[in-house]
């Protein structure tokens, strides 16, 4: 009688186990993928949503061990998780078809968050003056910011304003090339932990197009569980592009990316994020922050009505501040 011995490495219960601990691997990005498909972050899981890109590129990870075991049940949950990441992820990387209309009168805005009024004045009219912008939204913008910004010129290339400064990450402003009307600014909700962050707006009308609404968005960051529904409550404010009304343009800070489901609920109501219809949709505004190991996120964004095209997005650096610039080229409906 000839007794032979199963190799232990193809042993059923060792397959299984190898199996269960690859599907264990795979679980997170998938629950992620739901959470983010749903909109369903609540809790600390509004922050963990911010670094979706992340997460879809971990998922990978588990996919090519569960392909190079041909454990097929282990793979399949992987690209489950992969593709659903990957969907909500890619189309910020790609250009879209449709920008919107691109005859008009073309205009460049940028939004910088100051940073407590740290962001160095003379970079940030450096970048007004070479990217020839003609609307300028910050945030966390300070009496110190407003006094730096017109001491390196920035009142001679943009002289119009709506300003709202205030000591502190609160203040908001608009500063344009050309004339605005109903200047004014509105406070959004501290969640009883602060004063809400101000948010200055104005119609502002540029010669040979129809006037437009701007305003310098700040809502509320999540950056406690108590500041959650505050969080919320300020984007749920943002005016939506109202296709009867007059063309928007709202631009800033908004401490949410596009994983974030009431800043796509904001975007779904009449506007376009400008740097994903661009392909620029991942590169980082924020972070890392104060010597932290957190990898950069898209929490600043240029939302453009779509009765008003993209014509190209950048993102810059600006020294002293922990957010980066965005500058968007954008076509307006001409007057009629």
């Amino acid at each position: 009688m000839t007794i032979t011995t199963t190799p232990s490495e193809v042993r059923p219960g060792r397959r299984v186990r190898r199996t269960a601990l690859l599907i264990l691997l795979a679980l997170p990005a998938l629950a992620w993928a739901v959470v983010r498909l749903f909109g369903w972050e609540r809790g600390v899981l509004v922050q963990l949503v911010a670094f979706t890109p992340y997460a879809a590129a971990w998922s990978l990870i588990p996919l090519a061990l569960a392909l190079l075991a041909r454990k097929w049940l282990a793979a399949a949950v992987a690209a489950l998780a992969t593709v659903m990441l990957a969907a909500a992820v890619l189309p910020r990387a790609i250009p879209d078809s449709d920008r919107g209309p691109a005859t008009g009168v073309p205009m460049t805005v940028m939004t910088i968050n100051m940073f407590i009024g740290a962001a160095d004045p003379a970079a940030v009219v450096r970048l007004v003056r070479e990217h020839d912008v003609a609307v300028l939204a910050v945030q966390e913008f300070t009496p110190e910011s407003a006094a730096g910004l017109t001491q390196a010129g920035l009142d001679k290339l943009l002289p119009f304003h709506a300003l709202a400064d205030e000591i502190g990450t609160t203040g908001s402003g608009l500063y344009s090339r050309y004339p605005m009307t109903q200047q004014a600014s509105r406070r959004g909700d501290g969640g009883g932990l602060q004063d809400g962050n101000l948010q200055a707006y104005a119609t502002i009308q540029p010669p040979g197009a129809a006037a437009i609404f701007v305003e310098s968005a700040h809502p509320l960051a999540p950056y406690t569980l108590a500041a959650e529904q505050a969080w919320r409550g300020d984007l749920e404010a943002l005016p939506r592009a109202d296709q009867a009304g007059m063309p928007k343009l709202i631009l800033g800070d908004f401490n949410s990316t596009l994983d974030h489901a009431p800043l796509r609920d904001v975007i779904a109501h009449g506007y376009r994020d400008a740097a994903a219809a661009t392909g620029k949709g991942l590169i980082g505004t924020w972070g890392p922050y104060d010597g932290l190991p957190i990898p950069p996120v898209t929490l600043d964004h240029v939302l453009v009505d779509r009765r008003i095209g993209v014509r190209e997005t950048s993102v810059h650096s600006v020294t002293g501040s922990d957010h980066r610039a965005v500058v968007a080229t954008v076509t307006l409906p001409a007057a009629q």
